[in-house]
């Protein structure tokens, strides 16, 4: 199976897809599935871009809309987690995963499935101390805080990685540098491959588990530009295609435990609260695989689509829209739909910094700006330059 993986999409789906295309030509291969490592951009329409965390000069439809409304295919089967600056109104509909367009699955804020024999799982956002204990307390419309909240969550050639990014030293040198989530994660579930971006940077490294243990290959890709390395084909052992894209049953029983605490207020959840037997859960969503099959339910538009020739219109839906495919999965699995109400508990008058640390956040930084500084420099001198 020939995988290609890319770094930060930001929108850009005409010219990855242009890519992949002219690869597949050049080299004489067929790809089968694409993965994206965030800031995919679903944007459908202007209202989205209100949820899109990214200065007002970096506002823009870009591509993602054409697919969306069926104007141009998906060369093919693309499956993408979620950044730091995404259309989070959108994605929040998705929260356990689901079609986004036509051929592009978004695999959830977190989520496992299988592409063919292949499970691929994946974590959207980026980890943040004050938010990482937090629950989803964020309700639309975003303010300027929920709008950064909602999406928080060294091995390899350092000297490197230092040359390309000089200012990563300092959070080195105080251990922020990267997830300590995600480091946590591959360290449990020691996978054969890891994808990740945000960074802006090609850096792949060996991470050896223990002595004489597995060895997790890790890659980070670039966003796509001109000259940045931003996709990278990998070829991974595999049943004999065709592929399709199905449900893990292990995942949807996870799912199923620990959604009845599915926590909706500033406060800690409490996983000790999910009382069902995970045995349980597998048997029962095996059961229901059996019977309706394992094919995730099928794409629904929810939302008007952007049309350049006409002018922006104003009859968008307000507040939470509740997607089809969200309600179908859950009421396959017989959970409640909890994406649209709060709990009732009274919240704590602390920021959630405060809850854990005592100190103060900055609400206006981040770990990367939506543009490093040499990104600047050469979106100035390249206008609409082919990839």
């Amino acid at each position: 199976m020939k995988i290609a993986v890319e770094g930060c999409m930001h929108g850009d789906l005409d010219n990855v897809y242009a890519t992949l295309v002219h690869l597949q030509e050049v080299e004489k291969i067929k790809i089968d599935l694409l993965i994206c490592c965030g800031d995919f951009q679903a944007v459908r329409n202007e209202n989205d871009l209100q949820s899109l965390n990214v200065p007002p000069k970096y506002r823009s439809m870009n591509s993602f809309w054409k697919y969306y409304s069926g104007e141009k295919a998906a060369p093919c089967p693309t499956i993408f987690i979620g950044g730091n600056h995404e259309a989070s109104n959108y994605l929040w509909e998705l929260y356990y995963g689901g079609w986004a367009a036509p051929q592009i699955f978004f695999l959830g804020f977190a989520g496992v499935v299988k592409f063919g024999n292949v499970r691929i799982g994946g974590l959207s956002g980026i980890y943040k101390a004050h938010h990482y204990y937090s629950g989803h307390y964020e309700k639309m419309p975003y303010n300027e805080k929920d709008i950064r909240s909602i999406y928080h969550v060294h091995h390899g050639n350092l000297r490197g990685l230092l040359h390309k990014k000089p200012y990563f030293e300092q959070e080195i040198l105080e251990g922020t540098l990267g997830s300590r989530a995600a480091a946590d994660l591959m360290a449990k579930l020691r996978p054969s491959y890891w994808f990740s971006a945000h960074l802006h940077c090609k850096f792949s490294a060996l991470v050896q588990h223990g002595e004489n243990g597995p060895v997790t290959k890790f890659l980070a890709l670039d966003k796509c530009l001109p000259g940045r390395k931003f996709l990278q084909i990998v070829e991974i052992e595999s049943e004999v295609g065709p592929y399709d894209l199905h449900y893990d049953e292990e995942w949807l029983a996870i799912t199923r435990k620990f959604n009845p605490v599915f926590p909706r207020t500033r406060m800690r959840a409490n996983f000790s609260d999910a009382k069902l037997d995970i045995e349980e859960c597998r048997q029962f969503v095996r059961n229901k695989l059996q019977m309706r099959g394992s094919k995730p339910f099928e794409f629904v538009r929810t939302a008007p689509c952007h049309n350049p020739s006409q002018s922006v219109a104003n009859n968008f839906p307000s507040g939470h829209c509740r997607n089809p495919q969200t309600e179908a999965l859950l009421q396959l699995l017989e959970l409640k739909y909890c994406l649209d109400t709060s709990a009732e508990l009274e919240e704590p008058s602390q920021s959630p910094g405060s809850l854990l640390s005592g100190g103060s956040y900055d609400y206006d930084k981040e770990d990367i700006p939506i543009e490093d500084v040499e990104d600047v420099d050469e979106l100035e001198e390249t206008d609409d330059a082919e990839i």
